[in-house]
């Protein structure tokens, strides 16, 4: 099958359209963040950078740590941005962009996101790390694509629904991360559970400014969830994208989060530089 130029999008220089990047350009581990700012907070712990780009939001650099080659690449916020993103970065790998064409053979990625995240139970402290087994997705991105969720997801969107009894025009999805990287990521450090990511900052993740809420109770309820010692431990904006977007396409995904606030507690981080550069470093030393 040739894809078009109308679905495959190329610039002028013949790479993705929006990330601005060629085959040779991306490694098979993919560190994503969010923040511009941040690719530069990874790439200093390479040993060599051998490439750095920027088109609009996505900024990539790409080197070696401790001799594995890595490359950092910011998606800008939401799910939207994941969409773009995910599907080119698996066309870097996977499609012969001259001839348009899948390639022969198959490459798999590993795609750990790096974040910062609102922690939902009141018991874990501000500058957690947040390692997402599973995400529930608020947004909408999975409802545009075959859908393809194995028995236990269903089970857990079935029982997440049917709890937090959202208004009918939301429709979630909930999928799993890959359990290699999650066992990677693993450690005392850590707090497993599931990740809402809403489609929003402010009513999708319940605060309330001048506009009220929809759904009054959301953070509460979520953080009262509890199936078989899996909890709801925090929101962000990414990981459902990530997750069923990458999955489906065959690549390994995760996410990690540092908690910069504590929503029951009403605390918010004074300040995490020194935390994310931890976490880094905590990521590099595992992928």
């Amino acid at each position: 099958m040739k894809y078009p130029a109308s679905e495959l999008v190329l610039n002028n220089k013949g790479q993705v359209y929006h990330l601005g990047l060629s085959p040779e350009q991306i490694a098979e581990n993919v560190i994503l963040v969010g923040d511009q700012d941040r690719v530069n907070l990874v790439s200093q712990f390479f040993e060599k950078i051998e490439h750095q780009s920027q088109h609009r939001e996505f900024v990539c650099h790409t080197g070696t740590y401790k001799g594995k080659r890595i490359s950092v690449l910011s998606t800008g916020i939401g799910t939207d941005n994941l969409d773009i993103a995910i599907n080119e970065l698996d066309a870097l790998v996977n499609i012969d962009l001259e001839k348009r064409e899948d390639n022969a053979q198959f490459t798999s990625l590993n795609l750990v996101r790096i974040g910062t995240c609102g922690i939902l139970q009141a018991h874990i402290p501000v500058h957690s790390y947040i390692l997402s087994t599973h995400a529930y997705g608020l947004d909408n991105i999975a409802h545009f694509y075959p859908a393809d969720f194995t028995e236990e997801e269903k089970k857990l969107n079935d029982l997440l629904d049917s709890y937090l009894q959202l208004p009918e025009k939301i429709k979630p999805y909930f999928v799993s991360a890959s359990e290699e990287l999650i066992n990677k990521l693993n450690s005392e450090k850590t707090f497993k559970g599931i990740t809402v990511t809403s489609s929003g900052f402010y009513a999708p993740q319940g605060r309330s400014l001048r506009l009220g809420l929809a759904s009054e109770n959301l953070n509460e309820n979520l953080a009262l969830f509890n199936y078989n010692g899996l909890k709801v431990n925090n929101f962000e904006m990414e990981s459902s994208a990530l997750f069923f977007l990458g999955k489906n396409l065959g690549h390994k995904v995760c996410t990690i989060c540092l908690g910069i606030a504590n929503r029951p507690n009403r605390e918010f981080s004074k300040g995490y530089s020194k935390e994310m550069n931890e976490l880094i470093q905590y990521v590099l030393e595992r992928i």
